[in-house]
């Protein structure tokens, strides 16, 4: 018998990391892999890793790998990688590792101590560590990497909200690229926010929530895991969204480790807030888990004489049915007693000058006897989890909303001649009834499955939103006052109100849609589109009981194409598509639905083993059939409009100390087809061109300082030119709406107790300042109002976790 050498096919592919050695093994690493080629994933994973492995290509040509997710030590990261193929790792000498076949493999791996479970892995819905989130959901609606999302993202996680002391949905997004956070300045009856020019949608654990003209949810920032932003159209997948973009906040869940948490926080204008979070396990099985938050809130405000409190509870339940099935109960309730600190100011006194002076932004001028807001919110819902087996999964999530305003606000101003040369000024009186009932269900199914060399996430859905709101607008000549010397106790019984808006209006829209993320190699393709019809039924009151019901159907694509380079890369073109409802209706008639389209290209870029995400983007957007209020209040649609811009990002962990945030935003939007021709090619109001912001902190975990952190941040917003010349026949200088530029800082500094005495541990003080300058500014003018920037918070936190 001669001797033959195997042949060239059978020859063994080494991946030898020269720096790490078998001591590596027991260094647990983050992956976010998707099903792919057999051998490049267990590549990857072994180069990440300092791993050395052969590989016989005999054994892994035609075989996909099983997805691997969250922080695994090498073995196992190779080991679930290795689910399904029928191949098993074997050990060799000196630390090295080759594959045989499961029934052959001779030789038994050495013990791994795992580090990571399906609870503690990073997922979209879950806990992050420090400020990336490399998971999200936002936009697919599936678990995928961020860095292998082919659209603008980004997240707050848990630690950056914490670092900054959030109070709101605005203070999350604030140092985001393409969001204008405070868009009305300081308000502290709802988030205004605008994501590439218009005003988000805002979603809570992938369902819309409740929305109306004054009547929002504001979400109580305590109870979020994380809030991310998706810039661009996602109709394809969420059915009624506007093109600019939506907000889709998560919440805190219930966990099997246990973990308490409260807080106390004072701070100027009387603030005096105290937050609870607690969660375990109920039986020692873990099979129900549970969350409660809550917080409560007595503050005052900026603006003299007027309060914001806040009662806010939020319970939660899991209930681990199976292995395989998994049922989330999510509830919160909202009370909030406040009113409105924007005030609408004059336009004379703040951006143009008067003899009488110059008004001061912390005084009150409307009226604390007559003026209130107060809203009610609460949700009640769930998420239902089951794998039906290997490759299918039903997902339910659902949540009944109600949400109630009674408002009565001044407005002080509203024409030109609005302040008189003593300081007298003119204004309306207006009352605001709200009440919105909103039902939302949403049913898919996700398959991951591969034919031939090509993995698919398939998602196929149905879901279903009812929403009925009835609304009424009056608005009257209120008694005037002065802006130097409040007038307060003034008689409203006489005034004589017209009902600028008065309607009951029901929609009801269902979808279906369908989406596949594609994964050949390094190439990830994704197609979705889907189908709706929204029918809606309207009743003007204030239109002699006009009648109105139309039915709409739409169809929205979307389309993406990206390439995931192993040096990080990842660059990515899309397409996408939005529609949305516009609330109320003119003449009698309910408003024609807003239709988008947007091309955009970017590129990520995550370096190997690091923590920080770098993003860029270009994009083209058009926005038709959109629906503006005009200067004397009354709604009109505008035809088109534009928006183009360029945005940057880079988030992370820099190191084990230092994290950072930080972006840039070029926007350039105009009117395209408008009703006045004086208007076209205007820039939307509120929306400048030029933004930018950084925020970095800094723990010490060593030395004299051990146990300090800090974080300093700023934020440039450029200036605005805000006026509609055109509308409702007034005509004025344009400069008169002209917002000037703006810079202001915040800034951190706290210390973990722990380490003067072992007993304070998990005990920690912190010092938060907002506009830390207390710079002056108008946030923007709008029509004849402007509306003042937030002035300086400052907060004092005592934290105590265990």
């Amino acid at each position: 018998m001669s001797f033959r050498p195997a042949p060239f096919r059978h020859t063994l592919l080494a991946l030898t990391i020269a720096f790490a050695g078998h001591a590596g093994l027991a260094h647990a690493e983050v992956y976010q892999l998707p099903s792919g080629p057999l051998a490049a994933t267990l590549n990857q994973i072994a180069s990440q890793a300092g791993v050395t492995l052969s590989i016989d290509p005999a054994l892994t040509e035609g075989k996909n790998s099983a997805p691997v997710s969250g922080d695994y030590e090498a073995i196992e990261a190779l080991n679930q990688a290795l689910r399904g193929t029928g191949l098993q790792l074997q050990g060799g000498n000196g630390g090295a590792y080759s594959l045989a076949p499961a029934a052959e493999a001779a030789m038994a791996l050495p013990d791994v101590t795992v580090t990571a479970s399906e609870q503690t892995a990073e997922t979209a819905w879950g806990p992050t560590r420090g400020y990336l989130a490399n998971r999200t959901a936002t936009g697919t609606k599936t678990d995928t990497p961020l860095l292998e999302t082919p659209r603008s993202i980004s997240v707050a996680t848990r630690e950056q909200m914490q670092d900054r002391k959030v109070q709101n949905l605005d203070d999350a997004v604030r140092y985001m690229p393409g969001v204008i956070a405070s868009s009305y300045g300081s308000d502290s009856r709802a988030d205004w926010m605008k994501i590439r020019g218009f005003e988000p949608i805002q979603m809570l654990d992938g369902l819309p929530l409740p929305k109306g003209s004054y009547a929002m949810p504001k979400l109580e920032t305590w109870n979020l895991e994380r809030v991310a932003v998706l810039r661009g159209p996602a109709s394809a997948v969420y059915g009624q969204t506007p093109p600019g973009g939506l907000v889709d906040a998560v919440s805190r869940r219930p966990q099997a480790e246990s973990s308490h948490e409260v807080q106390v926080q004072v701070g100027n204008y009387n603030h005096k807030q105290i937050s609870f979070d607690s969660t375990g396990k109920i039986d020692d099985e873990g099979r129900f888990l549970y969350r409660f938050s809550g917080t409560g809130r007595d503050s005052g405000t900026v603006i003299e004489h007027m309060d914001d409190q806040r009662f806010n509870l939020a319970p939660s339940l899991t209930w681990n049915i199976a292995d395989d099935s998994k049922l989330t109960f999510l509830s919160q309730f909202n009370r909030d007693d406040t009113g409105g600190t924007s005030q609408f100011l004059p336009l004379q006194g703040t951006k143009l000058s008067t003899p009488a002076g110059k008004v001061d932004y912390h005084k009150n001028l409307g009226d604390p006897d007559w003026e209130f807001y107060d809203k009610t919110f609460y949700a009640l819902g769930y998420a239902f989890e089951h794998r039906i087996n290997d490759i299918w999964q039903f997902n339910q999530n659902l949540r009944y909303s109600k949400l109630e305003l009674d408002n009565q606000i001044i407005t002080a101003g509203g024409w030109a001649t609005a302040v008189a040369d003593d300081g007298t000024v003119a204004r309306g009186a207006n009352v605001y009834d709200e009440n919105i009932s909103h039902f939302a269900v949403d049913n898919n199914f996700q398959a991951d499955f591969n034919t031939g060399a090509i993995g698919h996430t398939l998602l196929l859905g149905l879901d279903y939103l009812r929403v009925e709101t009835d609304y009424r607008w009056l608005y009257g000549t209120a008694p005037s006052s002065n802006i130097i010397r409040p007038i307060y106790g003034q008689d409203f019984s006489g005034i004589s109100y017209t009902a600028f808006q008065d309607y009951n209006q029901k929609r009801r829209n269902t979808g279906l849609y369908l989406q596949d993320q594609m994964a050949l190699d390094a190439w990830r393709l994704t197609l979705g589109g889907r189908w709706d019809r929204l029918d809606t039924d309207s009743v003007f009151h204030n239109a002699n009981d006009a009648r109105d019901s139309r039915r709409d159907s739409q169809f929205s694509g979307n389309a993406a194409l990206s390439y995931v380079f192993d040096s990080g890369f990842t660059p990515y073109v899309s397409y996408a598509e939005s529609f949305q409802a516009e609330a109320g209706g003119n003449g009698g008639a309910a408003f024609k639905p807003s239709t988008g389209k947007q091309y955009e290209l970017g590129i990520k870029y995550q370096p190997p083993g690091s923590d920080m995400l770098f993003t860029a983007a270009v994009y083209d957007l058009t926005r038709q059939n959109i629906v503006t209020t005009n200067i004397a209040g009354a709604t009109e649609p505008v035809s088109e409009v534009e928006v183009r811009g360029l945005e940057l990002e880079a988030t992370g962990n820099i190191t084990e100390n230092l994290s950072l945030t930080a972006s840039y935003s070029y926007t350039n939007s105009k009117m395209t087809e408008v009703g006045d021709p004086r208007d076209k090619n205007r820039a939307l109001p509120l929306i400048p061109e030029h933004q930018a912001s950084i925020w970095a902190d800094y723990d010490w975990n060593q030395g004299v300082l051990a146990g300090f952190g800090i974080g300093f941040g700023a934020r440039f917003v450029g200036s605005t030119d805000n006026i509609a010349v055109g509308s409702m026949g007034f005509v004025r200088d344009p400069s008169d709406g002209h917002s000037s530029a703006y810079t202001v800082y915040d800034a951190a500094v706290r210390y973990d107790l722990g380490q003067l005495d072992a007993n304070l541990r998990g005990a920690s003080v912190s010092l938060n300042a907002n506009n830390l300058f207390d710079k002056e500014y108008l946030a923007t003018c709008d029509g004849f109002y402007c509306y003042a920037g937030d002035p300086r918070r400052v907060t004092a936190s005592l934290d105590y976790k265990w």
